[in-house]
């Protein structure tokens, strides 16, 4: 221990901003591998400690690691408990010795073993392989997707066996996150609306992807101007306030609303078996594993809308029996418009809104003639009692602040 304490404090004195590139490679690579031995060290003592609560009189090993140690009692607790299930597994533990198997992949083989463990199908010759075939895993797979492959390592095993448990697995699955279905919004009476909350997976990965083709346009444009990106976050953000601020209320129905469109890979036989399996996105490495049953109530829920530009029954002047703007006449905006009408703004019209000029209101009519394409921070303006704005013989939209 001495000598790794002086290499440590000889490395630590000398500058990597010196340092030739491979030099630094090699260093992150070395210390990676001495990470999880450390590690491996660590979980030892920690599944041996007992006898340290028995000398100290501490309650147990945790107690005195949040006295002596100042580790907090949960995460001391949570070191404690993977060391004891590292130690029943032998290929991990001698993974993690050998530096192949990091600390986080090490707590996600072991959850992955555990509930193999418990599960009657399995046997356990079972648990063997998996745990073989996790620990090699390992060794190519980030511990994000090793948990992927660690919920479906006895599907792998044995698909006979095991692709109907591995469905019904997901189907309970599904049922509880409709049980955990949950959203929360408070006024935060500083201008702001604070929200927290948990979906199924389905319908979240469908949020976000709404919320991200709103926001990478703008991430988009910014960088198109040189401007300066702010946060990913407040991209989102204000993606998610552009996807609200753009629903159009008439189209909402009294119970629910319609499923957005995703991209559910599926073969046919697996969509006509009880207990099936698809995936949300293009491919199965990259996509997000669901039911059979929760694809198919997915389907019936989508709607596809064919668009065909010049079609007759595409009236394009509601005149006064429409209040908002319908698609078809949004299109033919920015078909007219390459961006917002506003003087001096390049803001694209997939950013923009459909304005009235004439207030509809005050008698204004929903058509082209009276409509004028304008990007969310004019729109504001324009809507806002201390600026006035006129269209100028060239379609532009000039803004004067009220004297």
């Amino acid at each position: 221990m001495t000598a790794i304490e002086t290499a440590l404090h000889d490395l630590l004195a000398s500058d990597p901003a010196y340092w030739h590139t491979g030099q630094k490679k090699d260093l992150l690579e070395r210390l990676e591998k001495l990470q999880a031995q450390q590690a491996a060290l660590k979980l030892r003592v920690l599944a041996s400690a007992g006898d340290i609560a028995e000398e100290t009189g501490d309650k147990d090993a945790s107690a005195w690691m949040r006295a002596e140690l100042l580790v907090d009692k949960g995460a001391a607790r949570s070191q404690i408990k993977l060391a004891t299930e590292v130690a029943k597994y032998d290929l991990v533990s001698a993974g993690l010795a050998d530096g192949v198997v990091s600390l986080d992949k090490a707590r996600v083989i072991t959850q992955a073993l555990d509930k193999i463990e418990t599960d009657p199908v399995a046997s356990a010759e079972d648990l063997v392989l998996a745990e073989k075939l996790l620990v090699d895993y390992a060794t190519r797979l980030t511990a994000n997707e090793l948990r992927i492959v660690g919920k479906r390592i006895l599907a792998e095993i044995d698909p006979a066996r095991f692709e109907d448990a591995e469905a019904q697995a997901l189907l309970a699955e599904e049922d509880r996150a409709q049980q955990k279905t949950a959203l929360r919004i408070w006024d935060n009476h500083d201008g702001t609306v604070g929200f927290d909350g948990m979906l199924p997976v389905s319908v979240g990965m469908r949020f976000k992807r709404l919320v991200e083709a709103y926001a990478q346009p703008r991430k988009q444009h910014l960088l198109d101007k040189g401007a300066p990106l702010p946060p990913w976050e407040r991209l989102m953000g204000q993606g998610f306030t552009r996807l609200l601020e753009t629903l159009d209320p008439a189209s909402l129905p009294r119970h629910g609303g319609d499923a957005t469109t995703i991209n559910v890979v599926i073969s046919l036989e697996e969509l006509r078996k009880d207990l099936g399996i698809a995936t949300l996105g293009y491919d199965e490495a990259n996509g997000t594993v669901i039911s059979a049953a929760e694809a198919r109530r997915m389907a019936c829920n989508a709607t596809i809308i064919p668009w065909v530009l010049g079609s007759v029954s595409e009236v394009l002047d509601k005149g006064r029996d429409s209040r908002l703007f319908q698609p078809i006449q949004r299109k033919a905006l920015r078909l007219q418009h390459k961006c917002c009408q506003a003087e001096g703004c390049d803001v694209p019209p997939e950013w923009c809104d459909a304005h009235h000029l004439d207030p509809w209101a005050t008698g204004g009519k929903t058509n082209l003639k009276d409509g004028a394409l304008l990007c969310l921070h004019h729109h504001r303006l324009a809507h806002n009692p201390a600026y006035i704005h006129e269209r100028l013989p060239d379609g532009t939209i000039r803004f004067t602040r009220r004297p």
